[in-house]
């Protein structure tokens, strides 16, 4: 895993990157927050790779719990990825109303990421 820095208007935004899934349960979304945190961002891009098929089955409340830590946390987190293959209209309302909030946002590239977090 590598933390790679993107500096806009003197705010830190974190990008996290790596070859493996890093997030495959609540403990490990836990561990990268507060690792993250510690190092002094509040703002955080993570790419769909990375995190477990797991957290988009809504069912499951796994994307509910980790994004509630990020929200007591007050990190905000931008995951980029391509989410057009997801046909649970329950994920799409979930990420159409994450996306008019400013805490969470799914976006398809690094460069809305970052737009998104400044």
């Amino acid at each position: 895993m590598n933390i790679q820095t993107h500096n806009i208007n003197d705010t830190e935004i974190a990008e996290i990157t790596s070859d493996q899934i890093i997030i495959q349960n609540v403990e490990d979304a836990l561990d990268l927050l507060g690792n993250v945190y510690y190092q002094g961002f509040d703002r955080m891009i993570l790419h769909q790779k990375n995190i477990t098929i797991d957290f988009f089955d809504l069912k499951n409340k796994m994307a509910g719990e980790i994004l509630q830590k990020f929200s007591t946390y007050r990190v905000r987190l931008a995951i980029v990825g391509d989410f057009s293959a997801f046909t649970s209209k329950s994920l799409k309302d979930f990420i159409y109303e994450s996306n008019n909030g400013k805490q969470v946002n799914f976006v398809t590239s690094v460069e809305a990421a970052v737009a998104a977090l400044k």
